[in-house]
């Protein structure tokens, strides 16, 4: 028996492949969603293989005012060369179908893998020039404030939400590099050599968990006097009544006051994952809501006259009550009033 060959299941895995790859070309691979308050349905951008769609001049329309460069298909190369990565890739898998050769499929997973990481600095570096290579003589100019979309995920941008990830031409390529893995993983056995040595993989999946745990955005600093709040649009000055909501999506939402953030969750329908609140006692320390401990009234005079004061620890709160003639009040009050 041949131990290279490779199974018919692979055979057929690689077949999938192969079909992911071509039908790939035929939808978006990419989307960057827009939302604001004057765009309530919001704007995309489709970044197909060969070609950009989506609202594309009105993106371009408002990116004039901000000094951002247009964007036109034909002033990027990765149009014309991708369409062709992707078909090599399909004949590739067919290939590697026919031959049936462990060694050709495992050299096709790491030449793809290294694809990826190559497209995902290629798209960094295109978001980077996109967003920092501004117009000197643009109409509108915020001092020190970049453009940069997200490569993956949420980020604010003056009063506009970005939202960058996979669409279906991208989760297709996903799919096809999880099938690629998994026939590696089939014939190279990989998962019975796993299971050989359980302490040696729990320890990878303790350390994989660790990284991806630490890699995860609890929270986004306010740059006051830059951030605008996302109720009333005024800028965030002062550093020790903001607060921030991230939703389960990922995006954040920043106001200069616990009222405005109120009033926002009043007026949109919001899934929240995170809410965080500064420190009175530190200047714009951003700690989470649900456990801070709360002040309000007295002496306590915030930007949008919620005048509630948040503490870290229920002593330093105790000991700013009397000093600021206020009253205690629960994040459950809070929310409910």
């Amino acid at each position: 028996m041949n131990t290279s060959k490779i199974s018919g299941v692979s055979k057929g895995l690689l077949l999938i492949v192969g079909c992911l790859f071509i039908a790939s070309l035929f939808y978006p691979m990419w989307q960057i969603e827009l939302e604001a308050p004057q765009y309530p349905e919001g704007l995309v951008l489709k970044l197909h293989a060969n070609k950009i769609g989506g609202d594309v001049e009105i993106i371009n329309g408002l990116n004039h005012y901000i000094g951002m460069a247009t964007l036109h298909t034909e002033n990027f190369i990765e149009f014309t060369v991708l369409p062709y990565i992707f078909a090599a890739f399909a004949l590739i898998s067919i290939v590697s179908l026919l031959v049936a050769r462990r060694k050709m499929v495992l050299y096709f997973l790491i030449i793809y893998v290294l694809f990826i990481v190559l497209a995902a600095i290629d798209f960094y570096r295109w978001n980077y020039e996109y967003g920092h290579n501004l117009d000197p003589n643009a109409a509108i100019k915020v001092p020190g404030m970049a453009y940069q979309p997200p490569l993956i995920g949420y980020k604010q941008l003056l009063n506009f939400g970005a939202y960058s990830v996979p669409d279906i031409g991208g989760w297709m390529l996903t799919l096809a590099g999880i099938l690629l893995f998994a026939v590696v993983a089939m014939e190279f056995k990989l998962f019975k050599r796993f299971q050989k040595n359980t302490k040696a993989t729990l320890l990878i999946l303790l350390t994989f968990g660790f990284f991806l745990s630490c890699s995860t955005k609890d929270m986004e600093p306010i740059k006051l006097n830059v951030d605008q709040c996302s109720f009333c649009k005024m800028t965030i000055a002062d550093g020790k009544f903001g607060a921030e909501i991230i939703t389960k999506k990922g995006r954040v939402y920043k106001f200069d006051d616990l009222h405005c953030m109120k009033g926002y969750l009043s007026e949109n329908k919001t899934d929240v994952k995170s809410y965080f609140v500064h420190d009175y006692t530190k200047e714009n320390i951003l700690i989470p809501a649900e456990k801070a401990f709360y002040l309000k009234d007295g002496a306590i005079s915030s930007p949008m006259r919620g005048n509630i004061a948040a503490f870290v620890d229920e002593n330093e709160a105790s000991a700013f009550q009397s000093k600021l003639n206020a009253q205690p009040i629960s994040f459950e009050e809070i929310s409910a009033n």
